[in-house]
Parts: C-alpha cells; structure tokens; sequence
C-alpha cells in the first residue's frame, strides 16, 4: 500500500506558502500562477492555516470583503488536518472525505515537507490498482 512519502517523491516537495500579513490578491496570483487550489501559511517554519479557493468563496465573495485589502490571517482556516509521510493513501482519503477537505499538508516532525490533494491521492490509488491487475493478469498468463 502506497505512501505519501511515495506521493511527494514523484511529485516533489514543492509548496506554494506565503505570510498571514499578506493579502489575499498576492494568495489568489500565486494559486493562478502556479495551477494550484491552495497555500501554506507560514510563520517561518511554522504552519498557521491553509487558504483555499473554498475560503475566497465563502470569506470574500459571499461576505462581499476586498481581496486587495484583507490579509490572509482573516480568512485562512486555522484549524489544518496535516499528516506524516508515512501515513497510507487509504488513511488521508478516508480523513478527506470525512472531514470535506481536498488538501493536506505534509509534516515530518512539525516540519511542512510537501502536500498532497485529493486528485494526487486519487492518482496514487488509481495506479495501485493497475499495477495490482497488471500483476495478477502476468500470474494468470504464467508470465
């Protein structure tokens, strides 16, 4: 059963991060910039929250807020699921869909190390069952 480890090996560790103190315009660039659906918030190497095109919908848009004046720190969700990378593909999905979240970021003892969504988990899965019918397919044939 796969890993997360295995995830961010193949992706890589790259994480998109920014300081509570900026706005949430410089948040949305940088998520357009780089594809992505959600940035780290950071205070050095400490995680603060999360910010997500789900928070601009709901603390922006819906409340009527301005992006070029709010700061991330008043609309990022503080309260992050994070998991280890040694936690299974199986375990992060049953978290994520339980807890209605499509982003996890990675800690390796209190250090932000990757993150992973659910379509990289679903990915991860995806090829875990090919390579499993790929392996009973060559048993079955004898090869």
């Amino acid at each position: 059963m796969s890993t997360i480890a295995t995830i961010l090996k193949a992706k890589g560790a790259q994480v998109a991060t920014l300081t509570a103190d900026r706005t949430v315009l410089d948040g949305l660039k940088l998520m357009a910039e780089r594809n992505i659906g959600a940035i780290m918030i950071m205070d050095g190497n400490e995680l603060l929250g999360i910010f997500t095109e789900r928070d601009y919908a709901r603390k922006i848009i819906l409340m009527d807020r301005a992006s070029k004046e709010t700061k991330l720190s008043e609309i990022m969700t503080g309260s992050v699921h994070f998991v280890s990378p040694n936690a299974k593909v199986d375990e992060c999905l049953k978290l994520m869909t339980n807890k209605f979240i499509r982003h996890l970021p990675v800690l390796d003892e209190g250090k932000l190390v990757g993150v992973v969504s659910i379509g990289d988990l679903v990915k991860m899965k995806m090829d875990d069952q090919q390579a499993a019918i790929d392996n009973l397919q060559s048993y079955i044939s004898g090869q």
